[in-house]
């Protein structure tokens, strides 16, 4: 029963998010409005809000005008209850498993925004690291991940600069650099650059599917492959630990 509640509590949060998803890049009040049809503007029933199964009920269509409602709706909330039930049954039922999981929400979230819109919005991502940094069940592993998002920044933020010189464009932006620090604070620094060549891994079939001869079209948003390989990694440490230790001792 308590494996169910945390799956309803990330489908709720998931709902959060799709507001989250749908206003912050447009600079939107998250509050005001209250929600309502993106077609005809009608404020919902308080049973039009009930995570995934409002849609059901509704066959996906509004109540109102009968306009689509975008799956988007139940797959977010479907994948953040999901999140949160993973992420318990991996660290436990506690408060770094709440944190951690509001982590991989936000960064869910941030990923569906690079996808549809190629930006990263800097109160989202900065939520995500704060969270994945307090993320902790002592003030010494606070601190360690107070440490460990500094390094991968620092790492990141030298990465950038030689690149961007090489290459004589912007080789990375500065939300790359805050994911990073994200990925470290969660991981630490060894399993972070575990998940950070797991993430070139999984973006390679996509970026050679992409490709063009139009430059703009060929900017694959890369936090979806970074969320994705973080979480990978967070559910595999133990392995993955394991197969360092017998790699390199």
């Amino acid at each position: 029963m308590e494996w169910l509640f945390i799956f309803i509590l990330g489908a709720v949060i998931g709902s959060f998010m799709n507001v989250l998803i749908i206003r912050t890049p447009k600079d939107e009040n998250i509050s005001f409005p209250a929600s309502h049809c993106m077609s005809c503007d009608t404020p919902l029933r308080f049973y039009h809000n009930i995570p995934i199964f409002s849609w059901l009920f509704l066959r996906g269509k509004c109540g109102f005008c009968s306009a689509p409602i975008s799956k988007q709706y139940p797959i977010i909330e479907i994948l953040s209850g999901l999140l949160f039930l993973f992420t318990a049954l991996k660290l436990g039922i506690n408060l770094q498993a709440f944190g951690v999981a509001l982590v991989f929400t936000l960064l869910l979230s941030l990923s569906v925004i690079d996808f549809y819109y190629k930006m990263v919005p800097d109160s989202l991502n900065l939520a995500a690291l704060t969270f994945a940094i307090f993320s902790a069940t002592s003030l010494g592993q606070l601190g360690y991940n107070f440490t460990n998002a500094l390094l991968f920044a620092g790492g990141f933020t030298l990465l950038r600069f030689y690149l961007s010189y090489v290459l004589k464009k912007e080789a990375m932006g500065e939300a790359d650099i805050m994911i990073a620090a994200t990925m470290g604070a969660l991981l630490g620094v060894k399993l972070a650059l575990v998940a950070i060549f797991i993430s070139a891994l999984l973006a390679l079939p996509a970026l050679l599917l992409t490709r063009s001869d139009d430059e703009e079209s060929q900017q694959l948003p890369f936090i979806p492959f970074l969320a994705m390989a973080t979480l990978i990694v967070l559910l595999s440490d133990t392995y993955i630990t394991a197969y360092l230790v017998g790699l390199y001792g």
